[in-house]
This record gives structure tokens, C-alpha cells and sequence, in this order.
């Protein structure tokens, strides 16, 4: 296991080394605008000095070299426009923990509404009229059919008009009024309740059918125990590998969530930027993100294998 984590560490720093590289050289072919506050105020030799200070004179591999030098020191930049000559990191920092958190408790609730939905739709699927698996069926389409931009735009008017006025929730977001947080983490955990709960339903629909559970029965072993120990046991180790992708989800979900809500997060933050052309800001949040998900994919893979020793990566990767 300790060779297949240390080879998928060095895989991951790879695709980090070719993201940061892409999309460093992408933003080089950006109007220059996006690096200065006041570019229409600039005399043309204010912004060579400009340029030169930020290095952005030089030939493209010499400007990566500054650049891998000035992250591998933790120093992303100073903003330009949305906060003028104010540290990337420092803003960056203010914002990332809100996001975090909210975006923790979309991951939970999915699971805590996804895994009992897709054990309900799996165990349903086998009796005479099947209402769970329907039921569960019904909302699984509709929130993968539906853009989630859509349903997220009703959740935030209908959920205000509904439960406004008997929670008496605010209209403007606060971080420190926990009844702010309902409907957006809830937009949040929608896409991903809909995932959990049809991967597993397929995985435990899979497993009953194999060999192993027609013996267990055969031995008089009680269902509720083949079903808990056995079938959702097993079909739950391949399902960690989706719980990534839960992670872009939430992320990609998050731009439209926070901007929709007025939240300050690293979402509503990474649109205001591109906005601005703001394009050190842009370049840090999409290295941020890129890293967030690599960081994601890897800890699904060795979750996945540590829930399983059976799993034997190395072998796969021989073959």
C-alpha cells in the first residue's frame, strides 16, 4: 500500500506541476490590464516599470521560474483590483474558511441523506411494489436532469418564501446566524444526495446477486445481517472512489451558490475576480481549486484501499 501512496503522491504532483504550468501560461496571454489598478492612468513607461517589477518582461520559462520560486515561499502576489496591493494569501485566508465549512456540511448531509436513501431504493428494489426505488428513482433524475442553476434559483425563492417567515430566516447571508446557512448548504447537498444514493443502490443491487449471499442465505443467516454486514459493507468500498467527485461538485457548485446567497466565500470570490480581471487573483483560486480536487482523488483512492486490502492497485497498473 505504502508504494501505490507514495507513487499516486508523485502522480498527483505531476498533474500540480502541469496545472500550475497551463494555466500560468493561459493567463500570460491575457490583456496586461489585469495586472495593474489603474492601467488607463499608466504612461507607457509606468507600465514597463510595472511589468518589470512583476517580472512579466522576461521570456515565459524565466517568469515560471520566478513563479514555482514565489509559491514554494507560500507568496501567490499582491491583487491588483479587488483588493489593490493586498496579499493574495491574506485574502485568500479570510475567505477559504467560510467556504470550507460550508462546503463540509453539503458533503455530510449528502452522506446522511444519500447513504439511507440508496440502502431504502436497494432494499425496496426487490419487494412487490417497489416505493422506494421509485420514489428514490424520481428525485435521482429530476436533480440529474434539471441544471443545478435552476434548482438552486427555486430552492433560494421558494425556500425564502416558505420557510421565511416560520423561521424567520434573514435575506442577507450571516456567517453567525446558523438559519443563513439552511438553504444554501441544502442547494449544496442536492447534486450530491442524488449521487450517493444511485451509485449505492446499483452497488448493493450487485452484490446481492453474487455467490457469497446465495450461500449466507442458504446458511439461515438472518437478511437484516446479510444486509448490513455484508451486501452495504461491500458495496460501500467502491463507492468511496465517487466521494472526489462529490468534492468538485461541491466545489463547482459553490461559485453559483455563493454569489446567489451573498456569501463571502472563495466561490462569490472567484467570480468577482474574473469580473475584475483581476488575473493574479484568478490564477491563485484556480490553482487553489486544481489542487483542492488532485487532493480529493488521492484521498478517495487510499481510503478506497484501506477500507479494502484486498484491492491490490499495483497488480492493476502491472497488467
Amino acid at each position: 500500500m505504502l508504494k501505490y501512496v507514495l507513487k499516486r503522491i508523485f502522480r498527483s504532483g505531476i498533474t500540480l506541476f502541469f496545472i500550475i504550468t497551463i494555466v500560468f501560461s493561459l493567463l500570460r496571454l491575457m490583456p496586461i490590464e489585469g495586472y495593474f489598478t489603474n492601467f488607463e492612468k499608466l504612461t507607457e513607461t509606468q507600465i514597463k516599470i510595472g511589468l518589470a517589477k512583476q517580472n512579466l518582461d522576461k521570456s515565459l520559462p524565466v517568469q515560471l521560474s520566478f513563479f514555482y520560486r514565489s509559491i514554494l515561499k507560500g507568496d501567490f502576489g499582491v491583487s491588483n483590483k479587488y483588493r489593490a496591493n493586498y496579499p493574495v494569501v491574506d485574502i485568500i485566508g479570510e475567505k477559504a474558511p467560510l467556504s470550507i465549512k460550508m462546503g463540509l456540511l453539503a458533503i455530510v448531509l449528502a452522506l446522511a441523506a444519500g447513504l439511507p436513501l440508496g440502502i431504502l431504493m436497494a432494499h425496496s428494489s426487490s419487494s412487490r411494489l417497489k416505493l422506494w426505488d421509485k420514489a428514490g428513482t424520481v428525485f435521482v433524475v429530476l436533480v440529474q436532469a434539471i441544471p443545478a442553476a435552476i434548482y438552486h434559483l427555486f430552492i433560494l425563492i421558494y425556500g425564502t418564501e416558505w420557510l421565511g417567515p416560520i423561521l424567520r430566516i434573514p435575506t442577507l447571508f450571516r456567517e453567525s446566524n446558523w438559519l443563513t446557512w439552511l438553504l444554501p448548504v441544502f442547494s449544496l447537498s442536492l447534486g450530491n444526495t442524488a449521487y450517493f444514493a444511485l451509485w449505492l443502490r446499483r452497488y448493493m443491487i450487485d452484490e446481492s446477486t453474487k455467490d457469497y449471499i446465495t450461500l449466507a442465505r442458504a446458511k439461515g443467516l438472518p437478511s437484516g445481517k446479510i444486509f448490513s454486514r455484508h451486501i452495504f459493507r461491500n458495496a460501500f468500498v467502491p463507492l468511496v472512489q465517487y466521494i472526489p467527485t462529490s468534492i468538485l461538485l461541491t466545489l463547482v457548485g459553490s461559485l453559483y451558490v455563493e454569489t446567489l446567497y451573498s456569501i463571502p466565500g472563495m466561490g462569490g470570490l472567484l467570480v468577482s475576480v474574473i469580473k475584475l480581471q483581476d488575473n493574479t487573483m484568478v490564477q491563485a483560486l484556480v490553482l487553489l481549486y486544481s489542487g483542492i480536487s488532485i487532493l480529493g482523488l488521492l484521498i478517495g483512492d487510499i481510503v478506497m484501499v484501506a477500507l479494502d486490502p484486498r484491492i491490490s492497485f499495483a497488480a492493476k497498473e502491472r497488467v
